[in-house]
């Protein structure tokens, strides 16, 4: 298993998972030699054997070689979660064109260069698995983060058109579309109503991976509930919260 973002808590947690009964790891991330602690707890869950290399997400240019060294050294990959992000200032990025900038070139623009990456490499092996996390925050996006937002959506469009392009060719893609996560990345924040926490994601992740799934909302609730929330006018969304 290949987890890049090795320190994402919902990547660690769909890991951890995972490895219940054995199995290795190997976690991508910058600075890989501080992943002790991320270590210590995929090897508590079962994990045989834990790797790291470093990964630099927004490196596009560096991550077919990235992918290659991995299963040079490792072997073949079975399953990849692909759990980096940023969530960025929402004002800082109205101000600022470089801030916004980088969010969206990591959370989208990172995210479809490495996919493509994956897919080539999975088709390649013949079977795979991809975990991709979305966010209900890209479904209909809000003025309170609509640099996120937009992020989100383009990589929401983007996964569910590539799990098309590699149905029948052994290759599974499970998108998963949380709500507010009460976790590091939301720290200081105030929870959005049905909100979940990372453990909670990654079970609902395992949960459509064994059973073969293809999209996934966290809570299943938020389904129905952004299906109207599409259909509010226009001037009651943009008041919308976070």
């Amino acid at each position: 298993m290949l987890v890049l973002g090795g320190r994402s808590e919902i990547g660690l947690a769909v890991a951890r998972k995972l490895v219940d009964g054995g199995g290795k790891v190997v976690l991508a991330a910058r600075r890989s030699g501080d992943l002790d602690e991320e270590e210590a707890s995929l090897r508590r869950a079962g994990a045989t054997d834990v790797a790291r290399v470093e990964f630099d997400a927004d490196d596009t240019a560096r991550h077919r070689e990235v992918l290659d060294a991995v299963v040079a050294d490792h072997g073949p990959l079975e399953t990849v979660v692909v759990a980096f992000g940023l969530l960025g200032d929402q004002s800082r990025a109205e101000r600022d064109a470089a801030h916004a900038m980088a969010v969206i070139h990591t959370d989208y623009v990172a995210h479809v260069g490495v996919l493509t990456e994956l897919a080539n490499l999975l088709r390649e092996q013949g079977h795979g698995r991809l975990v991709v996390f979305s966010s209900v925050a890209g479904v209909r996006v809000r003025r309170a983060n609509y640099v996120y937002g937009s992020a989100k959506a383009g990589l929401d469009g983007f996964a569910s058109g590539l799990a098309d392009a590699l149905h029948g060719s052994g290759v599974q893609l499970v998108l998963v579309r949380p709500g507010f996560v009460i976790g590091r990345m939301t720290r200081g924040m105030s929870p959005a109503p049905l909100s979940s926490t990372p453990e909670q994601v990654a079970e609902a992740a395992v949960r459509a991976l064994r059973r073969g799934r293809g999209e996934v909302w966290v809570p299943t609730v938020l389904r129905p509930v952004f299906f109207l929330m599409r259909l509010l006018p226009r001037a009651v969304w943009r008041r919308m919260p976070r």
